[in-house]
């Protein structure tokens, strides 16, 4: 389970990090969410890959409990879990890959199963170009403890110096992407797996972590090369067409109800994602 020391929250660890098999049409089957950024990542590089029809993609419902995700069909992530592992406590997290041959979760460690999916299974795009692997990995973990996973340090944070701890990481990080950005496409010289790392926490900056999460220093659209970039993203039907705002907002307003008692959805913003 998650956990919080010194004020400060702590991700779970992931429980099932097997390395994908080579592809194999209807071996595979992933559970995503379009609310959740971890998620999203597998679903964007899915269809940038074009291997839709190796891997398919159940979507759950934005909407959790204790049992986890809501399955199509009235089933729940939980049931999963701990048919691969009856003693597995914590939360049932997305993005999973269930082997439906052996009837069992393969992975839920969302920082690799794209990766896996890039070098293993290969498709239309290099998102991993091996010369530039090793810039990739450090940029990619730079994205993740100031952007990806700070933005949630900052929003389940239990004492001030922690929040603002966090908070400062995320604006640091954002203050250094708004640089690179100046001048460029993307973060490398092409479209890479960091970019989709990225995007997802920036798709969701103004409409969750700004208020939500209390990222409320600057928002994403007073940057301007970033706002470009992400506009830039989000025209790429990849990205775009795994983009729901409204599975976003619903999810994150009325599932974390220890940050939104009420339950009330906001209105807004109101932005405009064309270029």
């Amino acid at each position: 389970m998650d956990a919080v020391r010194d004020g400060r929250w702590i991700r779970q660890p992931n429980a099932f990090t097997e390395p994908l098999g080579p592809p194999e049409p209807g071996r595979y089957r992933l559970y995503a969410s379009y609310a959740c950024p971890w998620a999203q990542r597998v679903l964007i590089v899915r269809e940038l890959l074009g291997i839709q029809d190796l891997l398919e993609a159940v979507i759950v419902d934005p909407l959790r409990d204790e049992r986890g995700w809501r399955v199509p069909g009235g089933a729940f992530l939980s049931e999963l879990y701990l048919a691969t592992d009856p003693d597995f406590r914590g939360r049932y997290t997305v993005p999973c890959v269930w082997d439906v041959k052996e009837e069992r979760i393969v992975t839920n460690d969302f920082p690799r199963i794209t990766l896996d999916l890039e070098t293993r299974w290969g498709g239309a795009l290099d998102l991993y170009p091996e010369e530039l692997r090793g810039e990739i990995d450090a940029l990619n973990d730079r994205l993740y403890h100031g952007l990806n996973n700070a933005v949630y340090e900052a929003g389940f944070a239990r004492s001030q110096e922690a929040y603002e701890e966090a908070v400062r990481k995320v604006f640091a990080t954002l203050d250094f992407l708004e640089e690179r950005l100046s001048g460029r496409e993307f973060l490398f010289d092409r479209l890479t797996e960091s970019d989709v790392r990225a995007y997802t926490t920036l798709v969701r900056f103004d409409t969750v972590y700004h208020t939500h999460f209390k990222c409320s220093l600057r928002r994403l659209t007073d940057y301007p090369a970033l706002w470009s970039y992400t506009r830039r993203l989000y025209a790429i039907p990849a990205f775009r067409e795994t983009t729901d705002f409204d599975h976003i907002k619903r999810h994150y307003y009325l599932t974390q109800t220890n940050l939104n008692p009420s339950r009330l959805v906001p209105l807004g913003p109101e932005l405009d994602w064309s270029l």
